[in-house]
């Protein structure tokens, strides 16, 4: 989907209004794109973006992880991938420094670590902007030993 008009204020809403029911509709959606339930069948785990502490504490809820849990419960590990630090929201930057923004902000769970060694990983997020998250999460993954990392968003800006 392309993050314009009527998804902005649907994700809006599910984001930063404490409607969390949204992710069960946008994961319905995300399955009934051509080739997603395949990728999602191929892939081993789903790894949900994290949110730092103090976002999360804001929300009250991770949306990505609701995301994932609503595309498949079984496959979804929470805990692989973590936010080591609060940075400022991708949004509010320009595209130049949304990359310098997120250096050293993921980090893979030491616990996890040999648990995605060899495996093909999705990680999942509400909406990709200028990719730098999904970047930087996928590099924390393939240095931890993912095989493949691919990924899946609801909705995505214009380039």
């Amino acid at each position: 989907m392309s993050y314009a008009w009527p998804w902005v204020p649907l994700i809006a809403q599910f984001k930063f209004h404490s409607q969390p029911g949204w992710a069960r509709h946008f994961a319905l959606l995300m399955q009934s794109t051509p080739f997603v339930a395949d990728a999602i069948a191929k892939a081993h785990v789903l790894v949900p973006i994290p949110l730092s502490d103090q976002r999360l504490s804001e929300r009250g809820f991770n949306q990505s992880l609701l995301l994932s849990e609503k595309l498949s419960r079984e496959k979804t590990h929470p805990d692989s991938l973590l936010r080591m630090r609060n940075t400022l929201a991708q949004s509010t930057l320009p595209r130049s420094e949304r990359m310098t923004n997120l250096i050293g902000a993921f980090a893979v769970n030491p616990f996890m670590a040999a648990r995605l060694r060899g495996q093909r990983v999705m990680l999942i997020d509400d909406v990709m902007t200028s990719g730098a998250t999904l970047n930087a999460a996928a590099t924390a993954l393939k240095q931890a030993g993912a095989v493949h990392v691919s990924a899946l968003v609801f909705a995505r800006t214009p380039a």
